[in-house]
């Protein structure tokens, strides 16, 4: 169920950026809270804005990033639901020789691939963005 958060999440994301939208959309919990201050810390979105619903529903808008291209080229989620993807610290992927990111979630909270490598950490491996 909360990987099925994620993936529509990332769809949502993915799809806003094709039709080049300047923001979007999405339900959150707390690990999508962690995944999308990943995307802002490492540049891939501007910003995004936590709210609460009256019906006790989480929502995020994201304002999304072109320098005049899409910041986001591709954006896949990795770990799915049937079938989960864990990752040793020594054998993270590197997303497009290091030009890219994997977000794993590992045992010391969520972090990309290059602080779990500086940590010496593995964990399931949720995404790839490039």
């Amino acid at each position: 169920m909360i990987t099925s958060f994620i993936g529509n999440a990332l769809t949502k994301i993915r799809n806003a950026v094709r039709v080049r939208h300047e923001d979007v959309t999405v339900d959150t919990n707390k690990l999508i809270v962690r995944i999308l201050g990943i995307l802002k810390d490492c540049g891939f979105i501007e910003a995004f804005e936590l709210k609460k619903l009256d019906n006790n529903k989480n929502i995020a808008n994201i304002k999304l990033k072109y320098t005049p291209n899409p910041s986001i080229v591709e954006l896949k989620l990795v770990s799915k639901p049937g079938r989960r993807c864990y990752v040793k610290s020594k054998d993270i992927p590197r997303v497009y020789n290091g030009l890219g990111i994997g977000i794993l979630s590992t045992s010391k909270g969520v972090m990309n691939d290059k602080e779990a490598r500086r940590q010496n950490v593995g964990g399931e491996l949720i995404c790839t963005v490039f």
